[in-house]
């Protein structure tokens, strides 16, 4: 129990690090969870692929095939997340990487039973509560770019070429998502398969991402179309 005090007191001083945004943000609603939260962490590290520093979980939360999640410093999973490790490539998280409550990440599916390609997330970056993660065909995600709350992305889409038979028995096909440092996409985005996400674009809430997005632009709608360029090229 030594070594725990001693891991929720660093945890405890980093939350009041003058000059550290993030923390400061944070403290008034971590001060009173962070020490069931890094005992969570204490206990969950072990099991992990590999690990920088504590991680801050929550209540509830589920973490499946452990050995096949990395993660950077300062990750916070916030209560009744899920994670599935089981993926080709594992699910990797950057440093100061935060999982909102309830979000789910899903790399292989329960319907297909394939293992899927997994997940990096960038440092920095964030998913909002109610995020759903579908990475069977890989997500990567880059740095400092949040996900707001309800965002869904799918790197697969059902096949149905076949109008003779029923969609469920002809399966899916997966095809990679890219996201790129310094997006925002906000509330109850969907994105596509194959689709790529410039650096530093955003997302208008609501919109149904199924193309490419340019850097620097600012899409919204269904399906999602350039509404104004906020980086010039």
């Amino acid at each position: 129990m030594g070594i725990l005090h001693k891991i929720v007191g660093e945890q405890r001083e980093r939350l009041r690090e003058v000059g550290s945004d993030r923390w400061g943000i944070v403290s008034a609603q971590l001060a009173a969870k962070v020490g069931p939260m890094a005992l969570r962490g204490a206990l969950l590290r072990p099991r992990l692929g590999s690990a920088r520093g504590l991680p801050l979980i929550g209540r509830g939360v589920r973490v499946r095939n452990a050995h096949l999640v990395h993660t950077g410093a300062d990750l916070i999973v916030e209560d009744f997340a899920e994670i599935q490790g089981l993926s080709r490539d594992g699910i990797r998280f950057g440093d100061r990487v935060s999982i909102g409550t309830g979000t789910l990440i899903r790399p292989s599916s329960y319907y297909s039973r394939a293992i899927g390609v997994g997940l990096v997330m960038g440092d920095g970056s964030s998913l909002s509560p109610g995020c759903y993660i579908g990475c069977s065909g890989g997500v990567t995600i880059g740095e400092k770019t949040m996900l707001g709350p309800g965002v869904r992305v799918f790197a697969e889409d059902h096949v149905m070429s076949d109008p003779s038979r029923d969609v469920k028995s002809q399966g899916v096909e997966w095809a990679p998502i890219t996201i790129g440092s310094g997006c925002w996409i906000a509330s109850g985005v969907t994105i596509t398969s194959g689709v790529t996400v410039g650096d530093g674009a955003v997302i208008a809430a609501g919109a149904v991402v199924t193309r490419d997005v340019p850097a620097g632009a600012v899409y919204g709608g269904i399906p999602a179309r350039e509404l104004k360029k906020r980086i010039s090229s």
